[in-house]
């Protein structure tokens, strides 16, 4: 079913198929390549294979709003009425921000409207409409995180023969064509991944000397960068299940969950530790993950095995560099150290790693923490109840088919492969010119090799 859903919107919205040599979309994420540009083509041929790229844009844009509009009336709305079926939860965990979105491609697409040349559609200018509504692209995060839960949740109703019926019913009355609702469904996460294909065409067409060449230019880079953006995200969600397993491997846990406030496991190592003025050092293994820092300790026998020791909230802290030496606060001699100081209180963390590659790998950790927490705020992500519970759920059933609680610890091998320092972002000035616009392309992020050490681990009683 899900493979004809695909050609089913492919067929509907006649995408524009990206020539040799642009980007295209391989294995659900995006592979940006170098876009050639049109040169040396003869200007009348140009020009139209730029109004049929415009052309098919708007075309697709107002068959995409009646998708969402038969979304949201033809099953949001009327689900709502049957309180008998369903529940807000399930409503929220089936639809997502599908409405946020009706709204907002509405908008988009009446200002595209107002910006296409019914004559002359190549003379169109709608590269500065994406600029104009870039932030509010951030809202499909949401939903495509969102939609592996949904899929998993409308499942589990259409083992019901009331459900089947139900939405069959929703379908017809709406006059919509024959789709499941998966399909509808499906839409809005094609649709966020089109975007930088037909941006690319459209660019490809366009001259340097035309007045939307450098708007279409920033456009297909601020499109790239949010698609990249919502496939980091989701790969995060897919590691929750591991991070809640971590959780359970820890013996003595207090306190709040780590999915509570985490989504990512950002780096994790040994480390000398010392709290107060004058006071020991203290060997511990630290987990940095988005928001905390997890402190526990090795049994003395078992060395395998973890203890929680406590957290530190990575919000109320700024990460400093230490130099080599005679430490003031702690009155020790120090070095490869840093420290976390409280911003509310005298409070100080002082770290000692036993090699300088370890300590600026450690400064570097906490660089992307503190990026990844901005990113996040920027664009609302974090994870639902519902994913939460699942997760929660999948720990159980591990534990149970494995008749066990308890797993031991491998400390990683080597250091993130990524450098957060070194990571690029999307520059985009006021006034853009085709000097002034350059994108630095963040590689994906590979799984980190404690989750590679984590899985193949054996199993332990408590």
């Amino acid at each position: 079913m899900t493979l004809h859903l695909f050609l089913w919107v492919n067929q509907e919205d006649r995408a524009v198929e990206p020539a040799e040599g642009t980007s295209e979309v391989q294995n659900g994420h995006l592979d940006p390549g170098n876009d050639c540009l049109c040169l040396g083509q003869p200007l009348q041929n140009r020009d139209q294979m730029r109004a049929n790229v415009i052309n098919e844009i708007m075309s697709t844009e107002r068959h995409y709003i009646k998708h969402l509009k038969d979304i949201c009336e033809g099953y949001l709305r009327q689900c709502r009425k049957r309180v008998d079926m369903f529940n807000d939860d399930q409503l929220r965990v089936i639809f997502g921000n599908i409405e946020d979105i009706y709204r907002f491609q509405m908008g988009f697409v009446r200002d595209l409207e107002k910006q296409y040349n019914t004559e002359e559609p190549h003379l169109s200018e709608i590269g500065p409409c994406f600029l104009e509504h870039q932030d509010g692209f951030w809202i499909y995060s949401e939903y495509c995180n969102n939609h592996l839960d949904a899929c998993m949740e409308l499942s589990k109703l259409m083992k019901d023969g009331r459900y089947q019926h139900f939405f069959e019913a929703c379908r017809l009355l709406q006059q919509m064509i024959d789709i499941a609702i998966d399909g509808f469904l499906l839409t809005p996460v094609q649709k966020i991944c089109k975007y930088p294909l037909q941006l690319a065409e459209l660019l490809k067409y366009t001259a340097q000397e035309h007045s939307d060449y450098r708007y279409v230019a920033a456009a297909l880079a601020v499109m790239r960068n949010v698609t990249q953006q919502i496939n980091e995200r989701k790969r995060r969600l897919e590691n929750i299940d591991k991070i809640a397993q971590w959780q359970a491997s820890v013996l003595d846990w207090e306190g709040d969950d780590i999915l509570d406030r985490s989504s990512e496991l950002i780096y994790t190592g040994e480390l000398s530790w010392i709290y107060q003025p004058y006071g020991r050092s203290q060997q511990r293994v630290f987990f940095l993950f988005d928001h905390q820092l997890v402190l526990c300790k090795k049994d003395l026998i078992r060395r395998d095995i973890l203890y929680y020791k406590g957290r530190i909230d990575m919000d109320r802290y700024d990460v400093r560099d230490a130099i080599d030496g005679r430490d003031d606060d702690f009155n020790v001699s120090v070095k490869n150290a840093f420290k976390l100081h409280n911003k509310d209180t005298e409070e100080i963390h002082i770290f000692l790693a036993k090699k300088l590659e370890e300590k600026i790998r450690w400064l570097r950790a906490f660089h992307e923490e503190r990026k990844m927490v901005q990113e996040d705020e920027k664009i609302g992500f974090e994870i639902s109840e519902y994913q939460k519970r699942q997760a929660a759920m999948t720990v159980r059933k591990v534990t149970k088919q494995k008749g066990v609680s308890q797993n031991r610890y491998v400390p990683p091998s080597s250091p993130p492969p990524q450098d957060p320092i070194a990571q690029g972002q999307y520059i985009l000035p006021d006034h853009l010119a085709q000097s002034d616009l350059y994108e630095i392309h963040q590689p994906r992020r590979s799984q980190s090799p404690f989750w590679q050490n984590f899985g193949r681990l054996a199993l332990l009683k408590k």
